[in-house]
């Protein structure tokens, strides 16, 4: 039986994946474990510390699954592998090597942004979630979704969103330069407003009619990708190409 495990991104806790349900092919397993000081789970005794996430998620991440992770989600799985034992495959969603981009999301923008949180943690992530979804087809109907799953108050405590908009701004992948110790595939939505036109273009697949959140506008194509990839994760993918 083909596993997956889906990971959440800033400000979202584990229910966002609920949106996949009833869209998976048989013979998938799939878990959606938040990240400790997220939903019911405790915070790390240092959230901004990777050694700490990964004592805190080894249970939940094992080796024989392939992790997906979305957003800062994918960032933090990819940061793991130095971490923990290797997953079959990873799939990082609506992320590029890091978040911080000249032509994307630049960093003298998410200083402002972090200094903006500083100053209103609840009015700033309000924020955040509308500005996210404005590349989906419908995004006051994707905003309208995204509330209904996780609700208006804040699933993280302050010191985790904290810790989180700091992993965002230090957090690297591109240093490893092809040498992830197993396969690492990205995915970005067609319309992705956080990610520089590169960014997107250089992932393995873009998803038509989608922008960071591919989970609400388009759950039922993107768990048949899942799916594929967790049953033959060491295939790599052709060409980067415009899912239909």
């Amino acid at each position: 039986m083909s596993r997956l495990v889906l990971l959440s991104g800033w400000g979202c806790d584990a229910r966002i994946w609920q949106a996949l349900d009833g869209h998976w092919p048989p013979g998938v397993r799939v878990s959606a474990p938040d990240w400790p000081g997220y939903g019911p789970r405790p915070e790390a005794c240092d959230p901004a510390s990777l050694d700490a996430l990964a004592a805190a998620m080894a249970a939940a991440l094992p080796a024989d699954a392939v992790w997906v992770g979305w957003s800062l989600g994918g960032l933090l799985a990819e940061a793991l592998l130095d971490h923990l034992p290797p997953p079959r495959a990873l799939v990082v969603i609506g992320m590029g090597p890091r978040f911080c981009h000249p032509d994307g999301v630049g960093g003298e923008e998410l200083a402002t942004f972090r200094r903006a949180f500083r100053r209103d943690p609840e009015a700033t992530r309000a924020h955040f979630l509308r500005w996210q979804l404005r590349g989906e087809p419908s995004p006051r109907a994707a905003h309208r979704q995204l509330l209904a799953r996780i609700g208006q108050a804040s699933p993280a405590s302050l010191t985790t969103l904290t810790a989180g908009l700091e992993q965002l701004a230090r957090l690297d992948a591109g240093r490893r330069r092809g040498a992830a110790p197993c396969p690492v595939y990205r995915l970005a939505g067609e319309a992705d407003p956080l990610l520089a036109p590169a960014v997107r273009e250089a992932a393995d697949w873009r998803l038509a009619n989608a922008g960071h959140c591919p989970i609400l506008s388009q759950p039922e194509r993107l768990a048949a990708l899942l799916a594929a990839v967790a049953a033959t994760p060491a295939s790599p993918p052709t060409a980067p190409e415009t899912l239909p």
